[in-house]
């Protein structure tokens, strides 16, 4: 191995037979969760909201891992919404720490299981360590070619929205692009996800009812699925779970 050069991934794919009973063909292969939870089993716990979001971050790798051995391409994560900054700043200076403490110590983990790590969602606003931490693993980490790991991190679907419209209206305004032009490519390519295939699966722990303003034109076609089970404590049988519902659905997408 020459100096310098990383170690190859180490990464060990799980028989889908084995593991789900389920053909690959049926794997879903862009998976995207709204992480629902942490601060309820805190309090069935007895403790404090934020042990809660470290319970939360702290599951995070067992997804992850589980989801990139049995070879899912795209796993999204809703990590922080636009409307979490309505929460005490306690909380919020606690999750940033935990975002910080997660990009540095997963990065060997990443890396070790051929992992892309890319951020959607709108960075103004973010502490700058944040930002640091996010670009350095997204950097080293831009080459693998297993499973993307997309965080959604100060996202907002609506907002999403509102600036990729932006963007068309600044190409329709300069002239490269003609306004009857415009069809349904013309938006997904100027959405933060862009270059990245709809979610086929979108899964929502602690049995809230609601999308939460996540992935509102890409999830069009998503089959939903909605446990009970607290994130914190959504384990990778319950992923698998989850997938073998998946698979046993039959996607019309609006035929018969």
């Amino acid at each position: 191995m020459m100096a310098g050069a990383r170690p190859m991934p180490t990464l060990e794919k799980l028989d889908l037979r084995t593991e789900l009973g389920i053909a690959a063909e049926s794997l879903p292969h862009h998976i995207a969760i709204i992480m629902d939870g942490n601060g309820r089993w805190a309090q069935r716990q007895g403790l404090p909201r934020v042990r809660g979001h470290e319970a939360g971050a702290a599951n995070v790798r067992e997804i992850v891992t589980h989801s990139a051995r049995l070879g899912v391409g795209y796993l999204t994560l809703y990590s922080f919404s636009t409307e979490n900054w309505n929460r005490p700043i306690d909380e919020i200076t606690h999750l940033m720490r935990l975002y910080v403490e997660y990009l540095i110590k997963e990065r060997a983990e990443i890396m070790d299981n051929d992992i892309r790590l890319v951020q959607i969602g709108r960075r103004e606003g973010l502490p700058s360590q944040v930002l640091s931490e996010l670009d350095e693993t997204a950097r080293i980490s831009r080459d693998n070619k297993g499973m993307t790991l997309c965080l959604a991190l100060n996202y907002s679907s609506r907002a999403e929205i509102v600036d990729g419209v932006r963007a068309i209206a600044g190409r329709v305004a300069s002239g490269e692009l003609n306004a009857d032009q415009i069809d349904d490519r013309t938006i997904s390519d100027a959405l933060y996800t862009a270059g990245m295939p709809d979610p086929d699966l979108l899964i929502r722990t602690a049995g809230e009812m609601r999308v939460s303003n996540f992935l509102l034109w890409q999830i069009s076609y998503a089959e939903l699925y909605v446990t009970e089970v607290l994130w914190p404590e959504f384990g990778k049988n319950d992923l698998n779970a989850a997938i073998k519902d998946f698979a046993r659905r039959h996607r019309r997408f609006g035929a018969l």
